[in-house]
This record gives C-alpha cells, structure tokens and sequence, in this order.
C-alpha cells in the first residue's frame, strides 16, 4: 500500500509541476528582459526595441548586461527574454543546442552583411600621403603572411617579436583567435595579447591609429571603429567548413545576426513578438548610429532614438500603423 501511496504523490508532484511550467509560459510579461552582452550596437539595437515595445505596446523594459556566455545562458533560462544580436556562429555548439533543444527561438535576421577577422590600417599597407605616412609592410596580404612582420608590429613588452591584439578575455571569438594562431604558425614570430575589455582595445587602436603607428588586431562590422577609421581587413582563405572545424584556418563563416526570443515568450508577448519577427536592419544603418554616438557625445538609447527619426520608413514598416503613430508621438 505504501509503494502505492508513493507512486501516486510522484504522479501528483509531477502533474503540478507540469501545470506550474505551463502557468509560467501563459502568464503574460508586465516587464520585458533584453540582453547586453557588451557592445554599442546590441545597445543600440536594444534602444530601438526598448523604444518601441514601451512606447507602442506599453510593457516596461530592463536590461540584462553581462558576457556573451553569461547572457545567453541567461535566455536559456528565461531569466533574458529577448537577445537583439546574436553572433551566431561565434557561439555556433551553443546556438544550435539551444533552438534545437527549444531554449530560445530565432526570430528574425538582424542582420547578414558584417565581417570579423584580423584589421590592420590601410596606411600600414598602402601609406597615407596627405599624413605623410609611408607604407611599412605594402606585401601584407594575409592573416598568415603576419608572421614575417615582427619588426612592424612590434611587441613593446617584448622587442624581437610582435603582437597582434585577441579579442577581450571572456569573449567567445577569442578562443577562435588562439586556434587561428596556431594553425597560421603566428605564435612563432607574434605574442597573442589578450586586452581586459573591447574599451581597451579600441584605446590601442586609436592611440596607434592618430600616431600614423602599425597596429594589428581582431575586429568586426558594424561597429564605431570600422565605420570611423580606414581598416583593412587580412585575407584568409574561402571559408570550408571541414577546415574551420579542424583548425579555424579559414576566413570566418557567414555569420548571421539574429534577435531570438525564449521559448515562453511568444504566449507571453505575442504582440512584442510579431514585432521582432520583422525586425531587420544591416551593418552601414547600425555603423549610422554608431557614428552619430561617437561625433555628438550621446549614449546609445539617444543614437537609438535620433536613428529612429531618421529611419522611420523602416522601423514604421515592423509594426502596425496604430503602433507605429504611439512610438512617433513620443519621439517628438
């Protein structure tokens, strides 16, 4: 009678449970969560969304910032509701996981037309006469010829070899940098430096950048820095995917960047939900508002907003007309 007893209460704690998850997924969001995983465009992506989902559907919203692992974690969890820019063959095992297991789901394609891999300065390569700058490496083609430069970028922490700056530490990108490291054969002649934060890096850059000095480093589009100065991105050879499985020794897959949603949350915001589904920009609009930050001083929920006015043909086109004439009120 007890095994009985037993099994029934098994039976009766699991149907509640059942029922608890299912009255979460229903219970409709007073408080929409996004993710900012470190970088101005997703907070720049975030205000427009921020901007539309409290002013056109009257939900409030917050912000979840953390690293790129901690945050998607998070949107496993359903602790982040809504990611506005996933990289997602940054973090392919994990991306795929998650829809395949139906943590989160991809929404829309944010975006499609970016790159990412190792810069250098044009004028490293082709010189700048109105600088005065002579070229000091013109045959850099490749990621791989960069181990004959040594002497040109220089390691200033360790003369007779060079240094090339990795992504920050944390990053899930920066892992890819050590693996290309060793498959180009870099590590013979080049120091792999890894900066604290993306704030850090950018700061060697510029520093070198308005010195006329060589710089090298891994960056990527859309962002301020690719928009501002004159880069160069290294070649490497056409993407296979068995060779960048095996040793990343190719230039970096297609890389769409989706907004993805947790798996509760198109019963819970349905509305804010079919708005994403439309949501699509490209790298020159979002460099747009990264350069608007930059040469007026503003945070990105402003560049979000002055992007907003400037591109109301687009944004006006991802919801309905009453929607979109609440969010054109409240930007007057």
């Amino acid at each position: 009678m007890k095994k009985i007893v037993i099994l029934l209460s098994v039976m009766v704690l699991a149907i509640l449970a059942a029922c608890s998850s299912d009255s979460s997924a229903d219970k409709e969001l007073e408080t929409i969560i996004l993710a900012d995983a470190g970088w101005d465009s997703v907070r720049v992506h975030n205000g427009i969304a921020q901007t539309i989902i409290e002013e056109g559907f009257g939900y409030e919203t917050e912000v979840t910032a953390g690293s790129t692992a901690a945050t998607v974690q998070g949107h496993r969890d359903g602790d982040v509701h809504v990611y506005t820019e996933i990289w997602t063959d940054n973090i392919k095992e994990v991306y795929e996981e998650a829809i395949e297991e139906g943590d989160f789901e991809k929404v829309s394609v944010n975006f499609d037309d970016n790159n990412q891999g190792l810069y250098v300065p044009t004028y490293v390569i082709e010189g700048d006469e109105e600088r005065g700058i002579e070229p000091v490496a013109p045959d850099l083609r490749t990621v791989e010829d960069l181990k004959d430069y040594p002497d040109v970028f220089e390691d200033p922490e360790d003369p007779g070899r060079g240094r090339i700056i990795n992504a920050p530490s944390g990053w899930a990108v920066a892992e890819t940098i050590d693996q290309k490291f060793e498959a180009y054969g870099l590590d013979e002649t080049m120091n792999n430096f890894m900066p604290g934060s993306d704030s850090a890096a950018v700061a060697d850059l510029v520093d070198a950048y308005e010195a006329g000095e060589p710089w090298v480093g891994y960056y990527w589009s859309p962002t301020l820095v690719t928009a501002k100065y004159d880069l160069t991105l290294l070649e490497e050879p056409e993407y296979d995917e068995e060779i960048w499985n095996e040793t990343r020794a190719t230039e970096f897959p297609p890389n769409d960047v989706v907004v993805t949603v947790h798996k509760d949350f198109p019963e819970q915001a349905p509305d804010v939900y079919e708005f994403l589904g439309n949501y699509e920009t490209s790298s020159e609009l979002t460099e747009e508002a990264l350069v608007y930050m930059d040469e007026n001083d503003a945070d990105p929920e402003e560049a979000a907003k002055w992007w907003m006015q400037e591109h109301e043909d687009i944004w006006t086109s991802w919801v309905s007309e009453d929607i979109a004439d609440k969010v054109k009120d409240a930007l007057e």
